[in-house]
């Protein structure tokens, strides 16, 4: 007899939704963080790249750990602990220049012309694979300078004592608290250069993060600024060299989002680059509280863009 005809395939009722994917959630910064230091240990075989690997991590972490004890030891004091021994008058211009120069060679090393100037710190073949360290080492590098050879003008305005003073070295520890809990958001391989050569060693390219949109990202815009901002206004010794570093690196802080995010907007043409306008809190065109990230998105993959055409020529 003939085989019957298969039955038609039930169609969903208009209730039903379709079947989705289950949505995979994203690594957390301390996922991505120990799959990478994990990965150190089952890297291949090369003497030579791991060597090189090696090096520059260890010069870019013990570089960085001077600068940001030095930053936290001298900042705490008003500015009266640096070695700094230039003699006044000259020591006002030689401490203007080296705040100045903080600012403008970060800026200059974000820019298309900094990242030629970054591959001059290693070989071709290595120079966009280490990119972050040796970025993080020459910033390290320029706190570093500021820090520690800022000459003090020997005046004292005003000392915090008593109950005052541990309230300030309160908000002072909690200043670094933020922006640590802003730079492990962020990324805390990329903000301390670990990602670059440990991506060396392990013969990868580097994988860097999306912006992130948790922790401290959720609410505010900019964390990493404001803390630091937060740091340079709550220390418990107020001098004029306090006054001095604080106006001009907090206006860095204010200005330097803005810049480097209208750029981005003119060179990518987007609307929505304007109107998600860099700020400390994030803002919509009607001034709403927004946690869409899509222009920094764009400004990412511009960044990137950037990167190749560069390594290109």
């Amino acid at each position: 007899s003939p085989s019957p005809s298969p039955s038609p395939s039930p169609s969903p009722s208009p209730t039903q939704s379709p079947a989705t994917t289950p949505h995979q959630p994203s690594p957390t910064p301390l996922d991505r963080l120990i799959a990478l230091f994990i990965g150190n240990f089952s890297a291949p075989r090369g003497v030579r790249r791991i060597l090189v690997a090696l090096l520059y991590g260890g010069v870019c972490h013990a570089i960085f750990a001077v600068a940001v004890i030095a930053m936290i030891v001298v900042m705490y004091t008003g500015m009266t602990a640096s070695f700094g021994r230039v003699p006044a008058p000259w020591s006002w211009a030689a401490n203007l220049l080296l705040v100045l120069q903080f600012p403008l060679g970060h800026s200059l090393l974000l820019s298309k012309r900094g990242r030629r100037i970054i591959s001059l710190f290693a070989k071709n073949a290595h120079a966009a694979t280490l990119q972050t360290t040796i970025f993080a080492t020459v910033a390290s590098v320029q706190l570093s300078l500021l820090f520690l050879f800022w000459t003090p003008s020997g005046i004292v305005w005003w000392v915090a004592e008593g109950e005052t003073k541990w309230v300030l070295t309160g908000l002072y520890a909690c200043s670094w608290g933020l922006l640590m809990k802003a730079s492990y958001d962020a990324g805390a391989e990329v903000q301390s250069g670990a990602l670059g050569w440990m991506s060396l060693l392990q013969k990868i390219k580097p994988n860097y993060p999306d912006m992130p949109t948790t922790g401290l990202f959720a609410i505010i815009r900019q964390p990493i600024y404001l803390s630091f901002a937060l740091t340079l206004w709550t220390v418990p010794v107020w001098t004029p060299d306090q006054l001095v570093l604080s106006t001009i690196l907090t206006a860095y802080c204010v200005l330097a989002p803005r810049l480097k995010e209208a750029f981005y907007t003119y060179a990518a043409d987007g609307s929505l680059h304007r109107q998600n306008a860099a700020s400390f809190l994030k803002h919509d065109a009607h001034g709403n509280l927004v946690t869409a990230w899509t222009d920094e998105k764009l400004v990412d993959e511009i960044d990137e863009m950037f990167l190749l055409h560069d390594l290109n020529e």
